[in-house]
């Protein structure tokens, strides 16, 4: 299995640089050819999230509908992928960005009741506990 880095994902998606963009295609394609899996782990995502929004300019929904549909592809493995999908849900009804859902859902995973924070628009979602 190969895991993918932020910069690879990300070009491979967007396609805004065509020498990059081959590079990443030939990644993908190699290991699938290989029947080898591809790993997308949860910072990846977080990376992602953060560069789609701030370089590129994606919406919110914009974000969640490209992170869906990594998640959603048959040949990624993604990181503990049933917190990924509670983080985007919480993502398209809260006001955090995916970064602090996916917090708290391995916190939540991990034994913990609450993540502590001084975002003040996490205070009234369950999970969040202000500092």
């Amino acid at each position: 299995m190969i895991a993918l880095d932020t910069n690879v994902l990300v070009r491979y998606l967007v396609k805004d640089d065509v020498r990059q963009w081959e590079s990443a295609k030939t990644v993908v394609e190699r290991a699938l050819d290989r029947g080898d899996g591809l790993f997308v782990g949860q910072i990846v995502l977080c990376e992602m999230s953060w560069v789609l929004s701030s370089v590129y300019e994606y919406s919110r929904d914009e974000v969640r509908a490209t992170l869906r549909a990594v998640v959603a592809s048959g040949n990624i493995v993604v990181e503990h992928a049933d917190e990924v999908h509670r983080a985007l849900e919480a993502h398209a009804r809260g006001k955090g960005d995916i970064a602090d859902y996916l917090i708290r859902e391995r916190a939540l995973s991990s034994g913990c009741d609450e993540v502590a924070t001084f975002d003040r628009a996490l205070l009234k979602e369950p999970g969040f506990l202000g500092t």
